[in-house]
This record gives C-alpha cells, sequence and structure tokens, in this order.
C-alpha cells in the first residue's frame, strides 16, 4: 500500500521525459524526508529555506535538488545525521532504502550528508524507464547551517504526504533575504538564485534587512563591514551584480529545472530585463523580522 501512494504521486507530476521524471522522484523523496524529520525534535531547533523550501510550499514553478536547514542560534556541537537516521527510518515502510554519507567538516559552519539509493525507482512503474531496466541511482543532499546570522523570523507550515505533518520553515521575508544574500555572494554562477528573485518581487514578498545585515557582515565580500542594508544599497548591489552576469550561463544552468513550457522565457533574460525587474525592490524592503 506504501508503495502504491508512491505510484500514484509520481503518476500526479505528468513527466514528458526523463529528466521531468528523475526529478519528480527527488521531489518526493524530499518531502518523505521532511516528513521523517518531522517526527524527531529537529524542527524545535532547526528550519527548513531555500529554493525547495519555496517549491514544496509556496508552489515555485522549478525543480530543486538540496534540502536546505538553519538552526535557529548556533550550536557547533549539532550533528545532522541521528535525525537523518531516524528520518529514513520512517520513510523505508515506502520503499526506499538509503545510505547516509557524512560530509560533516566541523571546520565550516554548514553540516552536510547525502541521501543516496543506486537502485531508485527500481520498485516503481517508471514511464522513462531504460529499455535494459538499469535502475537509475538518486541522491539528495542536506546541509544544516549551525552558526546562523541573527534576525529571522519562523512560521511553521504543513505537509499532507506522505501523512499529515508540521514543518518549521523561516518566514518569507527571511527566505528572501537568504535568497539575496546568495544571489550577492555565491562565487559561481547559479540560475536558479535569479528565478527565485523574480518569483520573490512577483509575489511583493518584503525582505527582512536586519538579517540580510547579518548575513553580509558575517560571509562574503562584506564580511565585517557592518553593512546596514536600506532601499538604496540593497538597490545598487543588485545593479552591479545584474551588469556582471553572464546571462547566457544564467540560463543555462536553470534550464534542466524547468518543465518544457517555462523554458521559452528564459530568451529574454538579460541585464535590461532584470534592472526593469528589480524597479520594485522598492515596494517590497521591510526593517527586520515583522
Amino acid at each position: 500500500m506504501s508503495v502504491n501512494i508512491i505510484q500514484q504521486r509520481l503518476g500526479s507530476y505528468d513527466c514528458k521525459d526523463a529528466l521531468e521524471e528523475d526529478h519528480a522522484l527527488r521531489e518526493i523523496v524530499q518531502e518523505l524526508l521532511l516528513a521523517g524529520l518531522s517526527r524527531t525534535d529537529f524542527f524545535k531547533t532547526a528550519a527548513f529555506q531555500g529554493g525547495t523550501a519555496l517549491r514544496i510550499f509556496f508552489g515555485l514553478q522549478r525543480f530543486s535538488e538540496d534540502l536546505d536547514f538553519v538552526l535557529k542560534g548556533p550550536d557547533a556541537d549539532m550533528d545532522l545525521i541521528p535525525f537523518l537516521k531516524s528520518a529514513c527510518r520512517e520513510i523505508e515502510a515506502f520503499g526506499f532504502h538509503f545510505e547516509i554519507i557524512d560530509k560533516k567538516n566541523t571546520t565550516t559552519a554548514v553540516r552536510k550528508a547525502f541521501i543516496k539509493q543506486d537502485a531508485a525507482g527500481i520498485f516503481l512503474d517508471l514511464k522513462y524507464m531504460p529499455k535494459d531496466r538499469s535502475a537509475r541511482s538518486l541522491r539528495v543532499k542536506v546541509e544544516c547551517d549551525v552558526n546562523p546570522p541573527s534576525g529571522a523570523g519562523y512560521q511553521i507550515k504543513y505537509l499532507d504526504f506522505p501523512f499529515p505533518c508540521a514543518v518549521l520553515l523561516q518566514d518569507t521575508p527571511s527566505l528572501f533575504a537568504g535568497k539575496i544574500h546568495a544571489l550577492l555572494c555565491r562565487e559561481y554562477v547559479k540560475g536558479r538564485d535569479w528565478y527565485d528573485l523574480l518569483w520573490y518581487l512577483a509575489q511583493k514578498t518584503p525582505v527582512n534587512v536586519d538579517l540580510l545585515s547579518s548575513a553580509l557582515d558575517q560571509v562574503g565580500p562584506w564580511k565585517g563591514r557592518g553593512v546596514k542594508v536600506d532601499l538604496a544599497w540593497l538597490g545598487q548591489a543588485l545593479t552591479e551584480k545584474i551588469a556582471l552576469m553572464d546571462w547566457q550561463a544564467v540560463q543555462k544552468d536553470v534550464e534542466p529545472f524547468l518543465r518544457p513550457q517555462e523554458r521559452p522565457s528564459l530568451a529574454i533574460w538579460g541585464k535590461e530585463f532584470f534592472m526593469d525587474r528589480i524597479k520594485n525592490i522598492g515596494t517590497v524592503v521591510s526593517v527586520g523580522n515583522q
């Protein structure tokens, strides 16, 4: 019966190619892991964040790869692995049997692990199963920031799949602050950051500028400079970033995470388009955790 639930969930995606089917399988596992973590004490001290949080709880129209979490307060001794082991035991009933690969590095503020299954989906009726019936591998990266910047707000959201459960998230102004920090400070091109920026702007999401200021002071080119974000600073920083971007590389990164019908819209992505979009940023800046 539990396997049937997964099969029905997969069918609801109406995947059009093997790439979509892979994304759908990964997203199903992401939701299973969140549900499994909800049956531990994990969300008493940690909150869900990042693009996958937008995808699962707010309907962001792009697929996402990783599960990103952040502690509510610093804890250098936090160990992610016991929580993941408990979560994986919870989802074994649904046909998945994962190997947990610990990538912990105590010299960094982010705890990392991978949840991996080499025979992912072999127990399912896959629409795009290879003719030789070889199983595709499935891997989900899980990260948790154990030294978070201060100033975040939180909210509780609920999942119905695979069973009713509660998940603690950063609130949307805090999620937006985290995305802007990543967009400004990331050392490599990630088109998904720009896709998410458009989503926040379209939703008129306010920015938790206290959290953004704290994050900028902690990590990135503004580290230790005590920047206090306001409208003028944010507009200038985004303008400078937009001018420097390789927009072909940005499009190339995000395209595989979009469904085929959405990809043509990438043709207008470029400096002029994003400069026009950020003109509205002035209507969505907020001070701190409201």
